[in-house]
């Protein structure tokens, strides 16, 4: 299909979930398509969430009647089956249609139907496996001692040599906090625990 092919203009979609990834490979699939650059749209950072895409949302509201939205793969438009039928719902609402890769998508069409169901569902497969691997991994590196959270920001001697500075009052809060690189609200949590401590 050319640009202005079915009496409309191809309109481009192309997402990744976070910043490390890029949207090279699947710019040049849509330029291969014959969508122009200035008519993709795009999103970074959404994960699999439907919120936060407003590269989406502006490509939808470009959409016309007989334009096409072409994506590289349905996982880029949406990772779930729910998530992809609201899609293309939107989309042929407005009159337009849905291309995937080559593929023009025939709503109408058992076949095509069936193809569409089945990518959504191996889409959303894949998300949720990676998340599983997600947790998994974090599980082992927790077990492991390899995530125990934030460092703590005064180690004991320094919590000590804060306490008899403290103690000396030779040093507002503020200056206590600046000198050693802590909030107020730290110093304050830190007399605290050093009070309670002295009355148990």
């Amino acid at each position: 299909m050319t640009q202005e092919g079915a009496g409309g203009v191809l309109i481009g979609y192309a997402r990744v979930s976070t910043e490390r990834q890029d949207l090279a490979a699947q710019l040049k699939g849509l330029a291969d398509l014959g969508v122009d650059r200035e008519r993709i749209y795009t999103d970074k950072r959404t994960g699999r969430s439907m919120k936060n895409r407003p590269g989406l949302t502006q490509a939808i509201a470009a959409l016309r009647p007989g334009d096409v939205l072409a994506v590289t793969k349905l996982d880029r438009l949406a990772r779930s089956v729910p998530d992809a039928r609201d899609l293309v719902g939107q989309v042929y609402a407005k009159g337009a249609a849905l291309q995937l890769g080559p593929s023009l998508h025939d709503p109408e069409d058992p076949v095509g139907k069936f193809l569409f169901n089945a990518l959504a569902m191996v889409a959303e497969f894949e998300s949720d496996l990676n998340r599983q691997r997600t947790m998994e991994g974090l599980a082992i590196a927790r077990a492991q001692g390899r995530l125990n959270g934030k460092p703590p920001k005064l180690n004991e001697r320094r919590t000590k040599k804060l306490l008899q500075d403290y103690e000396a009052g030779t040093a507002t809060v503020g200056q206590l906090a600046e000198d050693y690189n802590v909030s107020r609200a730290t110093v304050y949590r830190t007399v605290k625990r050093a009070k309670a401590a002295e009355q148990t």
